[in-house]
């Protein structure tokens, strides 16, 4: 994983992480993707600085502004397929003349090159999906109601769908609140133990009625069992909620409005 970043926090500079080296293997120099921090932006207040959602009540120059500043660095960002996510488990194909629309939905995927997928988060775990053989890309936006639909299962059985295969594919977590933060009602995490298989060894108690959940290991086990090699799944980044200088996060907000950070994936035309 590289994060371009100082050794020093530098809210001036655009964090990106990245979950799978550049160049690392055939085709790899057309993979962009990344996980877009929350540094680098103009946007004021709940948004500082580097927020990318013009729906969330922000200053429409400002996200103009951020955009500007993010496709400086990354120019592959021309054009962003993205959804209006309603944390469910629909998931879409995009193409360049689909691109614009954002359907309702929580996944998106594309088999063209050029164009770029993006998912919105803040807390929710962003996943990115690739079969770089076939050049087939995929984002997906995994809340926890969307993780108990099974979100990353359908993603894969929709890229597989497109002409993927699923022992060839690779997924990577984004920043995310973790199992140290997700602390939800303990109804919540017997709902996770009852509808998820496995899910049970990735909840523990928390305080009085309380139950913690950890929401990335879950979605782990569920690309596992749509057919991906273990070796083949990664993570990158840290709890949103523990590094909300550095991310955004609406627990750590207290449940208020906040800016969202933009994860992509896709292949260069």
């Amino acid at each position: 994983m590289e994060a371009r970043t100082e050794s020093s926090p530098d809210l001036s500079r655009v964090e990106i992480l990245r979950a799978w080296p550049r160049g690392s293997e055939d085709n790899a120099s057309a993979l962009c993707h990344g996980f877009i921090g929350r540094s680098g932006g103009v946007s004021k207040g709940a948004f500082a600085s580097m927020n990318l959602s013009y729906w969330v009540g922000d200053d429409y120059d400002a996200v103009d502004a951020n955009w500007e500043r993010i496709r400086r660095d990354e120019p592959e960002l021309k054009l962003v397929a993205s959804l209006n996510q309603v944390h469910g488990a629909v998931v879409h194909a995009a193409t360049r003349d689909t691109a614009k629309l954002r359907p309702a939905g929580d996944g998106i995927l594309t088999a063209e090159p050029g164009v770029i997928l993006g998912i919105y988060t803040a807390d929710c775990v962003p996943i990115l999906m690739v079969d770089s053989k076939r050049k087939i890309a995929g984002a997906f936006h995994g809340g926890w109601r969307g993780i108990i639909a099974d979100i990353a299962g359908a993603g894969v059985r929709a890229m597989v769908k497109l002409g993927a295969c699923a022992s060839d594919i690779r997924a990577a977590m984004g920043p995310s609140i973790g199992n140290c933060c997700f602390e939800v009602d303990a109804e919540l995490g017997r709902r996770f133990e009852r509808e998820i298989a496995g899910a049970r060894i990735h909840t523990s108690a928390g305080r009085p009625g309380k139950a913690f959940i950890d929401l990335r290991a879950v979605v782990r086990d569920q690309l596992e069992r749509a057919g991906l090699a273990a070796a083949n799944i990664a993570s990158a980044g840290p709890c949103t909620r523990c590094a909300t200088d550095r991310f955004f996060s609406r627990r750590a907000a207290g449940g208020k409005t906040t800016g969202l950070q933009l994860s992509f994936v896709g292949f260069a035309a």
